[in-house]
């Protein structure tokens, strides 16, 4: 069922120690759960890990084949997580996510803009406030990402959750009524007129408290 295959071993050391000297070897320590089994300990070479996931079209939702020995092999899961260093940024650790060919499963899929909107063109900037969506679907099914078309909005318009298309099987999770993605007018803008909004403001205070003529005498 998988898109690829990614061979992975047992590993039956813990800790830091252990962990030590899979790196030292050039594998990293792993776990795979989830479909109702007990998670189960294994190593895997992250080099070829990343390369793969680069490689596929459906990049961290990729489907993975595991080969090699024992239980886990012929089993399909998906990149859950992966742990990083936080300097070199290199692989240290992967958790993986058994799934059935016949369940639904979550997974969240890039927003791409399409399209240029017609308040741009009139001096409006994009604000892209949310990229990602979460979605549940059957693993075969999982679309590369959610195409959102921009085209039509003007100064001060909105697109939300609700407007993006999803394709036939797709059920959404993410909160519908949430902004994707606004034009609004440029910063410069907006400053001046809150400026001006506030010098008004502070006009009409200072109007209110002056006397009416003959007030005082």
């Amino acid at each position: 069922m998988g898109e690829t295959s990614i061979e992975v071993s047992l590993r039956d050391g813990r800790g830091k120690q252990s962990n030590r000297k899979l790196r030292a070897a050039g594998r990293i320590p792993a776990v795979v759960y989830g479909h109702g089994n007990e998670p189960v300990a294994l190593s895997l070479d992250p080099v070829q890990l990343e390369r793969k996931i680069r490689a596929s079209h459906a990049g961290m939702n990729t489907l993975f084949d595991l080969t090699g020995e024992g239980s886990v092999s012929g089993r399909t899961v998906l990149v859950k997580s992966l742990q990083r260093e936080p300097v070199r940024g290199a692989l240290v650790h992967a958790d993986l996510y058994e799934i059935s060919a016949s369940e639904n499963i979550q997974v969240s899929i890039p927003i791409h803009l399409e399209g240029e909107a017609a308040g741009v063109v009139m001096g409006g900037l994009i604000e892209h406030v949310l990229r990602e969506l979460e979605i549940s679907c059957l693993p075969g099914s999982i679309p590369d990402d959610v195409v959102a078309n921009v085209s039509p909005l003007e100064v001060g318009d909105s697109l939300h959750v609700s407007d993006l298309p999803l394709p036939e099987g797709v059920e959404l999770v993410t909160d519908a009524a949430l902004s994707v993605v606004s034009v609004i007018l440029p910063r410069a803008a907006e400053s001046q007129s809150a400026e001006a909004a506030e010098e008004e403001t502070a006009e009409g205070a200072e109007a209110a408290e002056k006397p009416a003529e003959g007030e005082g005498d």
